[in-house]
């Protein structure tokens, strides 16, 4: 019995010992936006990778979501008479839920992973400790322009993400399933409204921060070798995934609750 207790203690202790570990790093990393100096480079390099490189796959994953849904929709609809709702509930289906989620799952795959990889490796081979040596902070230099980038891009990929998911919708509409072009788009600018568009974007900047903060947090925190190195990106990966998706429903409660 004192032997299940012990460790049940010792887990409760881990998890606040993580939990207080990474308050530190949110509270350093803040600390250290607003102060110089800034690393535009470092800045703009972040901005290609999280932004630019990231835009084909969540083009096309939003492309063929699009396309499904509207397949989805109107399989579905045809059992109530309903068939007629696919550009509207596709509209606020992608809008709302599918393009903020699918694209932060989607920069947690390539984007989290890419960037604790790099800042594991950089500690495995001592790269940090020579930061250091050359009056060089690797929070500011490595973790503010990633996480920064991070939250102003991920938002533009959303709007993307939107915008190509409702494309998928309309033309799977359009030649598969035999609806008018304009009234197809009429029915989506009408029923879509501007809390819609904010909370999308909103999401995306709340996604974007926390996939650059857990893959800095898990790559500066990282195990010596080739294992710290694997572990650190999986349980970053996993990290992020699973906090976009709590944040989504929290976001969504908060907008939508009314």
């Amino acid at each position: 019995m004192m032997h299940l207790l012990a460790r049940i203690g010792a887990a409760a202790l881990g998890l606040l010992a993580g939990i207080g570990r990474a308050s530190l790093f949110v509270f350093s990393m803040l600390s250290h936006l607003v102060r110089p100096p800034f690393y535009i480079r470092e800045f703009g390099a972040a901005i290609m990778s999280v932004g630019w490189q990231t835009l084909p796959v969540v083009g096309l994953t939003a492309l063929f979501t699009g396309g499904a849904l509207a397949l989805q929709i109107y399989a579905g609809g045809s059992r109530f008479e309903a068939e007629a709702l696919v550009p509207q509930i596709v509209a606020v289906g992608m809008v709302r839920e599918l393009g903020p989620v699918l694209v932060g799952l989607m920069v947690a795959a390539r984007v989290t992973s890419s960037i604790a990889a790099e800042i594991a490796t950089m500690k495995v081979t001592e790269q940090l400790d020579a930061l250091v040596t050359l009056s060089t902070n690797p929070m500011k230099y490595l973790t503010v322009p990633r996480v920064l980038a991070a939250a102003l891009t991920v938002p533009v990929l959303v709007g993307v993400g939107d915008v190509i998911g409702i494309l998928g919708g309309y033309l799977v509409a359009i030649w598969r399933l035999d609806f008018n072009a304009a009234n197809y788009l009429q029915n989506t600018v009408n029923f879509l409204e501007a809390l819609d568009v904010v909370s999308s974007l909103a999401k995306g900047a709340v996604f974007g921060t926390l996939a650059g903060l857990t893959g800095c947090y898990f790559g500066m925190h990282s195990a010596r070798g080739a294992q710290g190195v694997g572990r650190a990106t999986k349980s970053a990966v996993v990290a992020a995934s699973v906090l976009i998706l709590a944040a989504n429903f929290l976001l969504t409660e908060a907008f939508f609750s009314a």
